[in-house]
């Protein structure tokens, strides 16, 4: 099989346009080409005037030999690579013990997924609800201002990523194809079959719940057992003569206690209470950076029109995203953050009297308004520096400054874009309706920014109108905060065999342990760490692979 790319035509290129640029790339006749499939499909929309559609194809031909002498040394012809995954490690028919995963997002999932085809039978441990009762307490926050501590946006089954836009794309590396991994167990679980081969892939809020419904039935007909509503209170860890710290099990919030040594932490970031607890028990962490800001709206037709021009509405482009950067004269950075095309902005708070801000939309991204987080990059150093914990604090006392400008009632301080840039406080709306649920409250967002957070985005804003012809737009709105952009932590663990660095048997995962920043990069964590777990389990090998990954 030969991998074909940068393969470019045209938008709206017939049918057979793929098959005959084939033929002229490799110079074959029509009867020597076998076969081919579309590996990825993106989109160069650099210049609106002329959309393409670049393709990486792979294509059967009858002298493969030949072809591949005639294209020595050059990229854009070549083997196609093995893509297919392949387990590292299989449990004796005998194995008794079982590992133990905490945590049901991205990372939990997968984690649990791959021990669970390994055979190694994991119990996984959620704090919230299964995934139909969780979206039913999350429109409870929604809809009547009713929060659940345990149960909304940030803790239940599917994690955070469920009440997202679906983004399955990353920038992380990724040479041995683990996210063909994810993408293909989620096409196993009901996901559209195109996420294998569009350049940005999504799925959607509504998609995802039927999917990790489907994933938990695949783990438990494989012998994993799945707990909801029982959050882990206590890790047991025992200590050696020689002062080595060996996990144990776990304690649960009912008095239960879970035996085994080898425990996953897939917890994600904002299990600020499981926080506390890890660095009580000792567990070495220390405080990362993450950022801070808010959620802007736009007509999302006003984002498709200067993407793509008079191509705009082409059902091969859909709804229009957008991605942008701007270093401001103070030295900040800010930039958007989890774009979600022809979506919502939602109430995001897992902690009572503070008001948390996401985005999320569905797989037709059909909804009025798009949106992003526009935020601005914080740092121990600079911000919150003198303790592991202290980004934490650094988040609540801004959620709490959010909850009380926007009333005191779970709504969100608001504030049309041009008096933001005015300095001064919003009276009514323009032409931009806010999505936010429960509502808000017009205000001035300087009552619950950092000075800094404020100064940089009324930098960043003219210029992000300079490069998306409209996007300082004096009626688009702004709503705060955004402040759960990716963990204020990180749990330190050793590259070679994904263990904390100071106690055995307890391997950090996923977002909330900083090493991921989305649903795949998660996923693929979780793949890699239940791969050390299994390693470990039958061999004492290690893995000797990870950084942390971020979007």
């Amino acid at each position: 099989m030969l991998r074909l790319t940068e393969v470019k035509l045209p938008l709206d290129h017939p049918e057979s346009g793929l098959q005959a640029a084939i033929l002229a790339k490799l110079g074959i006749p029509a009867e020597e080409l076998l076969g081919f499939t579309v590996f990825r499909r993106a989109c160069d929309a650099r210049k609106s005037s002329s959309i393409f559609l670049i393709y990486s194809l792979d294509v059967q031909v009858a002298n493969e030999a030949a072809v591949l002498e005639r294209f020595a040394g050059n990229p854009q012809v070549s083997l196609a690579p093995d893509t297919t995954y392949h387990f590292v490690a299989q449990a004796a028919v005998t194995e008794t013990r079982r590992p133990i995963v905490i945590g049901t997002g991205p990372c939990g999932l997968f984690a649990g997924l791959l021990l669970a085809q390994m055979g190694f039978r994991p119990i996984l441990l959620e704090r919230g609800k299964a995934v139909r009762e969780r979206t039913k307490d999350t429109w409870g926050l929604w809809r009547q201002g009713r929060l659940d501590p345990n149960s909304n946006v940030q803790f239940g089954e599917g994690g955070a990523g469920t009440f997202s836009d679906g983004k399955l794309y990353s920038q992380i590396k990724d040479p041995r194809h683990l996210a063909r991994k994810v993408l293909t167990e989620f096409v196993t679980a009901g996901a559209p079959e195109e996420i294998l081969y569009v350049s940005k892939p999504h799925i959607g809020t509504f998609r995802l719940v039927k999917m990790v419904e489907n994933m938990r039935a695949t783990m438990q007909a494989l012998g994993a057992e799945i707990r909801f509503q029982s959050k882990v209170e206590k890790i047991l860890v025992e200590t050696d003569a020689s002062g080595q710290r060996q996990v144990k099990g776990v304690q649960l919030d009912n008095g239960e206690t879970l035996h085994g040594e080898q425990v996953i932490l897939a917890v994600g970031h904002s299990a600020r209470d499981t926080f506390q607890m890890l660095f009580d028990q000792g567990v070495f962490m220390k405080a990362k950076p993450f950022s801070i800001g808010v959620r802007i709206e736009h007509p999302q037709t006003l984002i498709d029109k200067a993407r793509f021009g008079r191509f705009a509405g082409h059902p091969l482009l859909g709804a229009a995203d957008y991605k942008l950067v701007h270093h401001a004269d103070n030295g900040r950075t800010a930039y958007s953050f989890c774009m979600c095309p022809g979506g919502q902005v939602v109430a995001a708070t897992s902690e009572p009297g503070r008001v948390v801000t996401n985005g999320m939309s569905q797989y037709s991204r059909a909804e009025r308004n798009a949106n992003s987080a526009l935020v601005v990059d914080v740092s121990p150093e600079r911000d919150f520096p003198g303790h592991p914990l202290a980004g934490i604090e650094f988040q609540r006392y801004w959620e709490a400054k959010a909850f009380a400008a926007g009333g005191g009632s779970y709504a969100a301080p608001a504030q049309l874009l041009g008096d933001f840039l005015a300095g001064r406080p919003s009276t009514a709306f323009g032409s931009v309706l806010p999505s936010y649920q429960p509502g808000v409250h017009l205000t001035d967002l300087s009552l619950c920014l950092p000075e800094f957070v404020v100064d940089t985005l009324r930098q960043a804003l003219p210029a992000f109108g300079r490069k998306i012809r409209g996007f300082d737009m004096a009626d688009a709105i702004l709503t705060g905060v955004e402040t759960r952009t990716s963990s204020p932590v990180r749990i330190e663990r050793k590259p070679d065999d994904l263990q904390s660095i100071n106690t055995r048997g307890l391997y950090p995962a996923g977002e909330g342990a900083g090493y991921a920043g989305g649903i795949l990069s998660a996923a693929i964590d979780g793949i890699e760490v239940a791969e050390a777990v299994a390693l470990n389990m039958t061999t004492g090998m290690t893995t000797g692979m990870t950084q942390p990954r971020t979007r």
